[in-house]
């Protein structure tokens, strides 16, 4: 049976709960809510486990904070001895449109510090990642508070079918490849 690690990209704590950067946790929660399942406080990351079509994935949320992310994937990839062609990324992305979804099966970090230090940690930018566009209505110099900003109820209301969308790309990620 294969794994897969699944990462959904965020910053842990209330403040940052249904911020645009939170993307990859939210995509997570979905899956985790959908299947009727509840993620555990793991070593540095809450985890869950499910099956999917006889395919084994393991999500994670790393509880490192977005910069140190590669720390908790590189600790599930050899706890669990999951091969970095199997890991796939969950991250926003200030390039796509919102509500755009992009998956790869590598790439650059595009100047996202998440996939900065995983990419470094891991020392090769061959893993999968699923973008998820949130858009780029912030002025000049405003990208942190707009990445570190809640939905509002428009975005919400279209970002909710795309995460099923996102959630649909995972599962065929793990099944198709």
């Amino acid at each position: 049976m294969s794994k897969f690690l699944i990462v959904g990209l965020g910053n842990i704590g209330d403040e940052y709960a249904n911020t645009r950067h939170n993307i990859g946790f939210m995509v997570l929660d979905a899956i985790a809510k959908e299947n009727n399942l509840k993620f555990n406080t793991g070593r540095l990351a809450d985890i869950l486990e499910y099956k999917f079509k006889g395919k084994t994935l393991i999500l994670i949320k790393p509880s490192t904070y977005m910069n140190l992310s590669g720390k908790a994937v590189n600790y599930w990839l050899q706890a669990e001895k999951i091969p970095v062609e199997n890991l796939l990324v969950v991250t926003d992305d200030l390039a796509l449109p919102l509500g755009a979804l992009r998956l790869k099966g590598k790439g650059s970090d595009g100047g996202h510090n998440g996939l900065k230090n995983i990419q470094e940690t891991l020392n090769t930018p061959e893993y999968a990642r699923l973008r998820f566009g949130v858009g780029s209505e912030f002025s000049k110099g405003n990208q942190v508070n707009f990445v570190l900003g809640k939905w509002n109820n428009e975005e919400e209301k279209l970002i909710e079918p795309r995460i099923k969308q996102a959630s649909a790309m995972i599962q065929g990620f793990a099944t198709i490849g």
